[in-house]
């Protein structure tokens, strides 16, 4: 009898999302850490660190300039050296709907299961949503400081709540703390609409005008990380944890950063 739970156990483990609770599994690395970096550089820094996931930006692969043959080329490079692009982001959108559906096509051709997002306009939101369920790629709205579109989560709940499921969020972990909130509670209240997180941590400093937040080494900020990675665990979180820097500062020597971030998670995210 005791063999057959054990068995079972090990059987909801493996069809969860998360290996074990072993959240360094999912761990990813936002290219725009690597922003100074050229696209084989990218490689190079992500096989280094033993990363296998990127969630590109622009400045890495841009559909917008680049040939089909040159995209395939940096599609087949990234699979011989055992990575994959699993997203890109943040894209830009439009209200003209033919640039909205290149975005899509690209992502298809690419096999990017989401896109992360974050319109200058909320009429964007219906055309996003007609191509999600077209192409079935999620869309991830992403959130920068309190005072952008999408700062505020009550903001981003009433977006996403009446929608089509594959419409959720991208939640940067460091701009949900710059903006006051508490990442465990609000990555809750999103309620299985997570669909991607930016690991990032901030320091908030009080002025007395608006509050100004910097970045943190992972760990040394004031995100209430370990809250969040329990509540990862507890929904069976399935998506990444992109390592993510604002700072040009690490970004211009990332290696240190990103070692930083993976020592965290190992240690915290068990």
């Amino acid at each position: 009898m005791k063999k057959l739970i054990l068995l079972g156990l090990s059987a909801v483990i493996l069809l969860s999302g998360v290996s074990a609770g072993e959240l360094i599994d999912q761990l990813a690395i936002q290219t725009w850490t690597l922003r100074n970096m050229k696209f084989d550089e990218v490689i190079v820094f992500a096989k280094k660190h033993g990363i296998q996931e990127l969630q590109l930006i622009p400045n890495h692969i841009d559909y917008k300039r680049e040939s089909k043959e040159e995209m395939v080329a940096k599609k087949e490079k990234l699979a011989a050296n055992g990575l994959h692009a699993y997203t890109y982001g943040v894209a830009g959108t439009s209200i003209d709907k033919a640039e909205n559906r290149r975005l899509f096509e690209f992502c298809k051709f690419m096999g990017f299961g989401v896109i992360v997002v974050e319109p200058n306009d909320f009429r964007i939101w219906d055309d996003l949503e007609a191509l999600a369920k077209e192409f079935d790629i999620k869309v991830a709205v992403h959130n920068h400081g309190i005072k952008s579109l999408y700062g505020n989560p009550a903001i981003v709940k009433q977006i996403i709540q009446h929608r089509d499921r594959r419409i959720g969020v991208c939640m940067d972990i460091g701009w949900v703390t710059g903006a006051g909130f508490d990442a465990a509670k609000i990555y809750k209240e999103y309620d299985g609409r997570v669909f991607d997180l930016h690991l990032k941590d901030k320091r908030i400093e009080k002025t007395q005008g608006d509050d100004i937040s910097f970045d943190t080494h992972i760990g040394e900020g004031k995100a209430n990380l370990k809250g969040l990675f329990a509540e990862l665990k507890k929904s069976n979180y399935a998506g990444k944890l992109a390592i993510e820097t604002d700072s040009q500062e690490f970004a211009m020597s990332p290696d240190a950063f990103v070692a930083k971030a993976k020592e965290y998670v190992a240690a915290q995210g068990k």
